[in-house]
C-alpha cells in the first residue's frame, strides 16, 4: 500500500536485473471484459481521482519505474517487473493541488512534480524528501528537464502565460519568457521545445545556448490543442511535432518542411458509424512517439488507444474501447511497454462523472505492434 513520507525509500530498492531488454510476456490474467477488454496488465493501487500524467524512468535506472500524477493531489510510483508485468507500489508524495505533470531527471534519481498549487516540487527518491524548486502565478501545466551542454534546468509552463527556466539550486528563475496565451500543451526534446497555447498559438523554441523563440506557426487545426509530441528524423534529430486537438484530429508538422505536402492532418478517435449524418468525435488527450520505431500512439476520450505510422500514413492498431476515457500515455525507455491511464477526462462535464467507474493504469506489450509496416 502507498504511504506518505514513511513509504519505501528508493535507495533501498534492490536491483532485480531490469533493463535487460526482455519484453513483457503475453497477459493471461482474467478480467471482466468491460474494465479490461484488451487484457492488458493492470497496475496495482491506481489513483483515486482522474489521472493527468504518466512517465517512465529513464534508461539510466537499472529497474523500470512508472510514476503517475493525479487530481487527488498525489504522485505515485511503481516498480514494473518487465518479464511478468507485475507492479509493486513503492512510494507516494502529495502536493497542495491537483498534479498536472511529472518528469524525471536524466540520471533517474529525482522526479519533478507540477501542480495547480502554482509550484513545482523536486522529489529526491533516495531520501524520499521533497523541496520546492519553481513558482508561477497560476497553475503549472508542464515541467520538463533540460540537459544542455552548457546548462541544465527544469522548464515549466503555466496558465499565467509564461515559461520559466529554473536552476534547482536557486529560488529565482534563470529566464522568463512570455507566451501569447495560457500554455495548454508542451513537449521538449533538446534542442527543441514546442508550446501550444490557448487561442491556437504554436511557438517553437530553440534551447541551445540561451533558450529563445525560434518561430511562431499558424495552427493547422481549427480547434483547441490538447496534446503535442516532438518527433525525430532518421538522423535522430528533433525535426517536427504531432499536434492533437479536441476535434479528434492530429496534425503532423515539420519545423522546416522540404515539401509542404510533408505536413498533413488525419482524423482519429471518431466513431465508425455515422447516425443521421453525424459522427461522434472525441478529444485527442495525449500523443507519444515510440523511442525505437518512431511511430506514434494517440489516446482519446473514446477510451481507445491507436498506433500510427506517420511516414506511411497508415493506422497500425486500434484497441477495444475502455469503460472511460484514456487521459494520458507513455512508453518506457526501450519501447517495450506502453502505459495508459483510464479515468474520466471531464469532457462531458460533471454530470457524466460516475464515481462507480474505476480508475486504472494498464501496461501493454507494444514493441511488435508499433513496428512500421513493410512497404
Amino acid at each position: 500500500m502507498f504511504g506518505g513520507g514513511g513509504a519505501t525509500a528508493f535507495g533501498n530498492v534492490p536491483n532485480t536485473g531490469f533493463g535487460t531488454g526482455m519484453p513483457l510476456s503475453t497477459n493471461t490474467m482474467n478480467s471482466t471484459p468491460n474494465t479490461n477488454p484488451n487484457k492488458d496488465f493492470e497496475v496495482v493501487n491506481p489513483p483515486d481521482d482522474s489521472i493527468s500524467c504518466l512517465a517512465f524512468s529513464p534508461p539510466t535506472t537499472p529497474n523500470v519505474f512508472l510514476v503517475a500524477g493525479s487530481w487527488d493531489n498525489n504522485v505515485r510510483c511503481w516498480e514494473v517487473e518487465r518479464t511478468t508485468g507485475k507492479t509493486v507500489a513503492k512510494s507516494m508524495q502529495s502536493m497542495q493541488g491537483p498534479i498536472l505533470d511529472v518528469c524525471w531527471i536524466d540520471d533517474g534519481t529525482k522526479i519533478f512534480m507540477a501542480s495547480c498549487d502554482k509550484t513545482v516540487k523536486l522529489w529526491d527518491l533516495a531520501s524520499n524528501q521533497t523541496m520546492q524548486v519553481a513558482q508561477h502565478d497560476a497553475p503549472i501545466k508542464s515541467c520538463h528537464w533540460v540537459k544542455a551542454p552548457n546548462y541544465s534546468c527544469v522548464m515549466t509552463s503555466s496558465w499565467d502565460k509564461t515559461i520559466k527556466f529554473w536552476d534547482t539550486r536557486s529560488p529565482d528563475p534563470m529566464l522568463v519568457i512570455q507566451t501569447p496565451e495560457r500554455c495548454y500543451c508542451v513537449d521538449v526534446d533538446y534542442p527543441m521545445a514546442v508550446v501550444g497555447t490557448a487561442s491556437r498559438n504554436i511557438i517553437i523554441y530553440q534551447l541551445e545556448n540561451t533558450p529563445r523563440e525560434y518561430r511562431q506557426l499558424e495552427s493547422p487545426l481549427k480547434f483547441q490543442h490538447r496534446a503535442v509530441a516532438i518527433f525525430r528524423d532518421k538522423k535522430n534529430t528533433p525535426t517536427g511535432f504531432a499536434l492533437g486537438s479536441v476535434e479528434g484530429r492530429v496534425a503532423i508538422q515539420y519545423v522546416n518542411a522540404i515539401n509542404p505536402k510533408d505536413n498533413f492532418t488525419f482524423k482519429c478517435h471518431r466513431s465508425n458509424v455515422v447516425n443521421n449524418g453525424y459522427q461522434d468525435i472525441f478529444a485527442v488527450n495525449d500523443i507519444k512517439f515510440h523511442p525505437v520505431h518512431g511511430t506514434l500512439a494517440t489516446v482519446g476520450s473514446d477510451g481507445r488507444y491507436s498506433f500510427w505510422d506517420k511516414d506511411a500514413r497508415t493506422k497500425l492498431k486500434t484497441s477495444e474501447a475502455m469503460e472511460q476515457s484514456i487521459t494520458c500515455c507513455a512508453f518506457n525507455s526501450d519501447g517495450q511497454i506502453f502505459a495508459y491511464a483510464v479515468s474520466y477526462d471531464w469532457s462531458k462535464g460533471s454530470e457524466f462523472n460516475s464515481p462507480q467507474k474505476k480508475n486504472g493504469i494498464f501496461l501493454h506489450p507494444c514493441f511488435e505492434d508499433l513496428k512500421p509496416k513493410n512497404k
